[in-house]
This record gives C-alpha cells, structure tokens and sequence, in this order.
C-alpha cells in the first residue's frame, strides 16, 4: 500500500516530463489558466524551489515526526515547475492524511530548520480541488517575498489546509501585509489566522491565533 501511495505523488516513470527532455517549442499543458511553451528562452525564478511529500502511509507512531517527508522535485525556472506540476497528482487526487509542500530550496519544511525556527504559517482551508486551480497563479508575488519560507498542502477529509510559512513570526507589520496580500491573491474571503511556530510546539493543538486578517 505504502509503494502504491508513493506513486501518486511522484512521477509515473512511463509518463515523466521534464523540461529539458521536451522539443522545443512542445506545449506542456494547455488549461484555463495557462499554456506553457518551452523555448531557448528560459524564464528563471528568483529562488529555486523543491517539491516534498509526506506520505501518511510511511508513517509510524514511534518515528520522528518528518522522517518520512521525500524530496520529490526542485525546479527554478517557471517552465520546469509547469513540467512538473503539470505531470504530478495534484493535492486533490492525494490520500486523506497526506501532505504535500513547496518549499525554497535548501529549506527543510521543518520547524526545527535554521531558517524556520523563528517564524510561523498563517492558515486557511479550501474545498477540495480549490488549491489545483490557484496553484502557480501570481499568489507567491507578494512584497516581502524573502519573508517566504514555503508553503504546505495538508489533505484532510473534505477540504485541503493550506499553510504558508513565513520565517519572522514577531515582525507583525510584515506578517499581517503578508496574510493580507495572500487572501487577495486567492480570492479567499475567510479570515484566517497566524500562529508562531514556538506556539505550536508549545501548546501543540492548543496554540492561539497571534494575528488575524
């Protein structure tokens, strides 16, 4: 069962794309909300970002909480992460209990990572297939963009979870334009809340809302 869960996040070895193993020119996926042609032209991101997967199936009691996150793909261009993302089961298509995350590359999605010790996630849920259709939109534009640690997909039950991690959880000003800008960005309604990871690991479910937007 845990082989076969795997498989739904990772890519399908006879169907992997790659950006760098398509003609050019070759559309990559063409939907409402996008159509991506590969060219010379590169179009680079300003950080390199990686895919992980927590798999519910991998998990145990008496393991350490993370030790069954994998690295799935790093990509730092917009048409790799189209060619990934495009070639992946999206959130909705995940196993109840599974958690899916972008994190920049070279961050652990981890509290106890050096860069997100200090920081904290606001939190909002979705319907699912609500997270497929906003994915890769401009919602990771935002203006304090190095605030940006990554963000985590968590399936669970009828709706997906979102979290965005953020690495200054004590500067408010920042934090609050930080949930601001993101409820704009996907159209979200809901106020949602922001909790300080040092909270988290506290109070555990117990940990109260620091700020609210």
């Amino acid at each position: 069962m845990a082989a076969e869960v795997e498989k739904t996040t990772t890519f399908n070895e006879s169907e992997k794309l790659r950006a760098d193993e398509l003609e050019e020119g070759e559309i990559v996926e063409e939907s409402d909300n996008t159509a991506s042609y590969l060219s010379k032209e590169k179009h680079p991101l300003e950080h390199s970002w990686t895919f992980w997967f927590d798999n519910p199936m991998a998990k145990s009691r008496k393991a350490a909480w993370g030790s069954s996150l994998r690295n799935v793909y790093t990509f730092s261009t917009v048409e790799e992460f189209w060619g990934a993302y495009n070639n992946i089961n999206h959130p909705s298509k995940l196993v109840v209990g599974a958690d899916f995350h972008c994190f920049k590359h070279g961050i652990e999605p981890k509290w106890e990572d050096p860069v997100c010790a200090n920081g904290g996630t606001w939190k909002m849920s979705l319907s699912k297939g609500k997270f497929d259709t906003t994915a890769g939109n401009d919602w990771n534009q935002f203006d304090h963009g190095d605030e940006i640690c990554g963000a985590v997909v968590s399936v669970r039950g009828k709706e997906e979870k979102i979290a965005l991690w953020t690495k200054n959880a004590a500067n408010e000003t920042t934090q609050v334009s930080i949930g601001k800008q993101w409820k704009q960005f996907l159209d979200y309604s809901n106020s949602i809340g922001f909790i300080f990871h040092d909270d988290a690991k506290r109070l555990d479910k117990g940990a109260k809302n620091r700020y609210t937007v």
